[in-house]
């Protein structure tokens, strides 16, 4: 067997590397999709399987939607399909999602991916995202620095159409400077259930004016921090002696803070808005009455249903 070439190449090719049977069996290359094959020695990357797909699209065709999505570097729930869309047929191959071209779609290239701008991104998973799920993805997509909150307005204001609706709405809650898909979670369960807003990436300085603590999500006026936590807070010395000497700087200077993690936003959703509100309460804020809109975001699990919010 000659030696695959290291990008993706289809085995019926004129120019593809010579691989027998016994090739495949030996795992010497990988498949990706019919007819497609990459060298084993190759990572399977969104990147690598955009440029497979490509290879058995008609010309026109770029990436789409969730792949466009995590090549710009944005957060988008799994799915096990790549997506490519073309101007006349729409492509049908197992694991690839293909879809029709849009008018006017936005399109670019990166690392030579024909793809979907990230606002055309954004916008057009308006209508395959839910609203918790799409404003994820406008934050990360500003984090990443492919995109501003005003472009993602602007641009949304503008689209006419199915998920259009929807794509303003998370546009209007996307946020500058969120530092995970999980810490935009925690915000928009806040957000849904009506209580009032917090101060993202709040920062309190050393007398030399560098910044001393970071805070994902607080109410500085009543030093109250909401914070999500998914890190194993005994895996080394030095972050314990960090988390106990932060500790001690909240106690010292009277600031209260509600840690979550990924259970307490998945499972057990009522009970995170129950401490939350119980925290501020204990810091003087008025506390809404709650809406009922974070439920359709938020499912309770077992334990959490019996749990009032």
């Amino acid at each position: 067997m000659t030696a695959p070439a290291l990008g993706p190449f289809r085995l019926s090719s004129e120019d593809a590397p010579r691989v027998t049977g016994w090739g495949r069996r030996r795992g010497r290359v990988r498949r990706l999709f019919h007819d497609v094959y990459v060298s084993a020695k190759v990572p399977i990357t969104p990147e690598v399987l955009a440029r497979g797909a490509l290879l058995l699209a008609e010309p026109g065709s770029y990436v789409s939607h969730h792949t466009a999505a995590r090549l710009w570097g944005g957060i988008v729930p799994d799915t096990d399909r790549t997506d490519v869309t073309s101007p006349r047929v729409r492509l049908r191959a197992t694991g690839i999602l293909g879809h029709r071209v849009r008018a006017n779609a936005e399109v670019t290239t990166f690392h030579g991916i024909p793809l979907t701008t990230p606002v055309q991104t954004f916008l057009d998973l308006g209508l395959y995202l839910d609203l918790v799920d799409l404003v994820v993805l406008g934050d990360s997509l500003v984090r990443a620095n492919r995109v501003t909150v005003r472009e993602l307005v602007e641009q949304a204001a503008r689209r006419r159409g199915p998920g259009s609706r929807r794509a303003r709405v998370a546009a209007a809650l996307v946020r500058a400077g969120v530092d995970s898909g999980m810490e935009s979670r925690l915000r928009m369960l806040m957000v849904l259930a009506g209580l009032p807003e917090p101060v993202i990436n709040h920062k309190i300085y050393w007398a030399d004016g560098t910044v001393r603590w970071r805070f994902d999500l607080s109410f500085p006026q009543f030093r109250l921090i909401i914070e999500y936590d998914g890190r194993q807070h005994a895996d080394s010395p030095t972050q314990w002696r960090g988390d106990v000497g932060r500790r001690e700087w909240f106690d010292d200077n009277d600031w209260r803070i509600v840690v979550s993690g990924s259970t307490d936003i998945y499972r057990t959703p009522a009970r995170t808005l129950t401490r939350i509100t119980g925290a501020m309460r204990a810091r003087g804020m008025a506390v809404p009455r709650l809406r009922e809109d974070w439920r359709r975001h938020f499912p309770s699990m077992p334990e959490d249903l019996a749990h009032p919010a």
